[in-house]
């Protein structure tokens, strides 16, 4: 009787160790961030002052010079027309709406001309679109067009500036301050670093972009104006805005088209507070200078690198009876980058992962980063996983 209960008992245990589930697979992933490989070259970075240079849709690549608040003199005009922009959106090729020229705005013109500023002549009565006003603030870089918008948009520039400095917090722009809307004031301050990030945020922006680039405009009163941008067209710089003032010297944010691998890309940079020199007494003469050898350098340290190659091991399927087998990426990926530049994969998998897996089964995804780039690639099984043994379900209960 006993040795019959005994029998009974092992069959039903053997019973029960065939038919139970099967227990399911871990996702074992492999190191989640490394560095592109190669040493960086180090770029040209002016003597003096400070600058900062990245790739539009990538991320900074360096940062030169003390990282302290500077004044910047008409560079502050790109948070001017981004913000007007963003409260006032125009389609690329819109004029947008009529502002009518106040008495007090030819007061500001005349005042800013006499303290010789650079200025846009206006009338009283004249009516600019906001795309003019915005062609006149960038291009000739009229400080009165800085006042005028301040004022069409919030009332005051008092208050147009408090919406400035708001901004500037909301975007993390931690070295950024701004006591007016034209930069005139020493008061207004910010770093390379900051005005790079920032320039990325407006050349988003398409109209921005096109008026940037805009060699010559044609304005109601003042007539025909040019873009203070002298390198304008040149080494692929398309824009964006000069400043200078004794405070602040010579400065100048650049973005400049270039090709990689066959796709144009965006370099932007910033170089602040230029000094002039016996050489070169223009500071404008001076900040270009310094940019066309920094975008030089910049140019030759981009490139198109590969962050995941197809059948590399990102992961293992491992298992509670021994097995490991390798999880590969099923395909390339590639991203504009740099030596150092660190790269991310997050993995994405359905949990528990059951057993048996055929060979080249999806396991799941990867999700690469590099900078502000994002990819995914699908995750296979490089080999079978087979079930466990016979013996392994026995004393395994």
């Amino acid at each position: 009787m006993l040795a019959t209960l005994v029998v009974l008992v092992a069959a039903a245990y053997v019973v029960f160790a065939l038919v139970r589930g099967t227990p399911g697979a871990t996702f074992v992933p492999a190191a989640r961030a490394h560095a592109f490989p190669g040493e960086p070259r180090a770029l040209a970075w002016p003597a003096h002052g400070e600058a900062a240079v990245g790739v539009e849709g990538v991320g900074l690549l360096g940062a030169h010079g003390s990282g302290r608040a500077t004044p910047i003199a008409s560079v502050a005009k790109v948070m001017t027309a981004y913000l007007v922009l963003r409260r006032h959106p125009l389609r690329r090729g819109a004029s947008g709406p009529q502002i009518t020229v106040r008495p007090v705005d030819v007061a500001v013109y005349r005042a800013d001309r006499a303290a010789g500023q650079s200025v846009v002549a206006v009338r009283a009565g004249e009516r600019l679109t906001e795309r003019q006003a915005l062609e006149g603030l960038l291009l000739p870089s009229g400080n009165n067009l800085a006042t005028l918008l301040a004022r069409w948009d919030a009332g005051s520039q008092g208050a147009f500036v408090g919406k400035m400095n708001a901004l500037a917090r909301a975007l993390g722009l931690a070295h950024t301050h701004y006591a007016d809307a034209s930069g005139a004031s020493a008061g207004t301050v910010s770093d390379a670093e900051d005005q790079v990030r920032l320039a990325m945020l407006a050349l988003g922006v398409p109209i921005f972009r096109q008026i940037v680039a805009t060699a010559q405009v044609t304005l109601p009163v003042a007539g025909r104006q040019y873009n203070v941008d002298g390198l304008l067209g040149r080494d692929g710089i398309i824009g964006i805005k000069t400043g200078s003032t004794s405070q602040a010297g010579g400065c100048f944010v650049f973005a400049a088209r270039k090709l990689v691998a066959g796709r144009s890309v965006t370099v932007v940079g910033a170089v602040l507070h230029q000094v002039a020199t016996r050489a070169q007494p223009s500071i404008l003469g001076v900040v270009f200078r310094a940019s066309t050898t920094l975008l030089a350098g910049a140019h030759r340290e981009v490139a198109r690198l590969t962050a995941v190659r197809r059948g590399a091991t990102l992961a293992h399927v491992m298992t509670p009876w021994g097995a490991r087998v390798a999880v590969k990426a099923a395909s390339s990926v590639s991203f504009l980058g740099w030596p150092e530049l660190p790269s991310h994969t997050v993995f994405g998998t359905r949990y528990p992962l059951t057993v048996p897996i055929k060979a080249g089964q999806t396991i799941g995804t990867a999700f690469v980063s590099a900078g502000e780039q994002r990819a995914q690639v699908r995750l296979v099984a490089a080999r079978a996983v087979a079930g466990p043994s016979f013996s392994w379900r026995l004393t395994h209960p």
